[in-house]
């Protein structure tokens, strides 16, 4: 059996949590027979997870998770969960941020272990940033997994290891906002969602950051209780927990929390028409209030125009897309709601500084273009065409 300290994370005698037994007594007895917090349920098994870790993985992705468990242990006083952490030759995993963190085991060896499993364990992919590179005996191991009645998790770039074994095929994923747009583009057939994490049967995905303590609480709260959660919620310092299809992020110009629920609608109703976009007058229809108050809200929650805010969101998808992409610019512009290359590049230069193609360049090359002004720029040329006129000596 894989050690858990082999992660480096190291574990205490466990004890039952004072207050989750004081809270326990206190309820009736009908909700005790249920079992509500299950810590008491000597014959419940302990529930496995195996952590695949993609290179450049987020470190804070995967400790989020791993803490939750660790943390229900330790409330509950035993261990409940246990986890082991795979990679792709056995070797530590080096994450986004430079440490590294060692493997119980290797993706061949899990492959043949899981073959003999009549029920395969839960299977959490950790990605980061970066997209992850083609892996066939990967996406092989997922499917194996599935086949044999495991859940299986995407994090953050992970989620894009589950799409394309194709198993998330007309489900609902959780996808990190900067992923999304090159995500959505390339598995048409994903309900992708700019959430925190999303629940779809036994697939569960998350976008990643410190969303991954929230959707593991989740795991936590089915299997024991509220009581268990808000114990360990105490101990994480957790002021509140996100669920399912909450949210992943502040709208673009908020600097505080947003609460004004009309503006959210017609933010809501913007995200999901970026391709196609909506006249105002359709996007106000959702909030209940007029264009007039609908503008006046957007001015005071967010500093700008309901057009503006609409264009600046259509913006950063195209800026998305043509970082982490190779689509021609023209698709790019019609994938975000322009008519036409000629509008959607004088719209981006005034909002990034240079030309749609330009954003692919290295950031050096594109410093040296911003500083080169128009005056060096006419010399460059000039000295070139000086250049190409003087006649051939050799």
């Amino acid at each position: 059996m894989p050690s858990n300290t082999s992660i480096g994370i190291l574990h205490t005698a466990l004890v039952p949590d004072e207050g989750v037994l004081a809270q326990f007594r206190m309820m009736p007895l009908e909700a005790r027979r249920k079992g509500t917090p299950g810590m008491l349920d000597s014959q419940s098994t302990c529930r496995n997870f195996c952590f695949y870790l993609l290179p450049a993985f987020s470190l804070q992705a995967f400790s989020s998770a791993v803490e939750a468990l660790r943390l229900a242990n330790e409330v509950l006083g035993r261990d409940v969960y246990s986890w082991q952490v795979i990679s792709d030759d056995g070797q530590p995993a080096a994450s986004s941020c430079g440490l590294s963190v060692c493997a119980d085991s290797s993706l061949s060896f899990e492959r043949e272990r899981t073959r003999r499993l009549i029920s395969a364990p839960a299977v959490v992919i950790v990605g980061g940033r970066n997209a992850p590179s083609p892996h066939k005996q990967l996406d092989a191991w997922v499917r194996e997994c599935r086949n044999r009645r495991g859940s299986l998790v995407g994090i953050s770039s992970g989620t894009v290891v589950l799409a394309r074994a194709g198993l998330a095929e007309g489900r609902r994923c959780a996808v990190h906002w900067e992923q999304f747009p090159i995500f959505s583009e390339r598995f048409l057939d994903v309900v992708a969602t700019q959430t925190a994490f999303e629940r779809d049967g036994d697939l569960y995905t998350c976008a990643g950051g410190d969303a991954p303590f929230d959707m593991f609480l989740e795991f936590v709260d089915r299997h024991h209780g509220t009581i268990v959660v808000n114990r360990i919620c105490e101990k994480a310092i957790a002021y509140r927990t996100r669920s399912a299809g909450d949210r992943q992020r502040l709208p673009l110009h908020s600097r505080v929390q947003l609460n004004h629920q009309a503006v959210i609608k017609v933010i809501e109703e913007m995200e999901a028409n970026l391709t196609e976009p909506l006249l105002l007058d359709e996007l106000v229809g959702s909030a209940g209030l007029s264009r007039r108050q609908i503008e006046r809200l957007f001015r005071r929650e967010l500093g700008c125009s309901p057009s503006r805010y609409y264009l600046d969101l259509r913006l950063e998808r195209a800026h998305l897309l043509l970082i982490s992409s190779r689509l021609p610019v023209v698709e790019i512009a019609m994938a975000c709601g322009f008519v036409s290359a000629s509008h959607f590049s004088k719209a981006y230069r005034d909002a990034y500084g240079c030309a749609p193609h330009q954003s692919r360049l290295p950031a050096y090359q594109r410093e040296r273009m911003r500083s080169n002004g128009p005056e060096n720029r006419t010399r460059q040329i000039d000295r070139r065409l000086s250049n190409e006129r003087r006649p051939n000596c050799h």
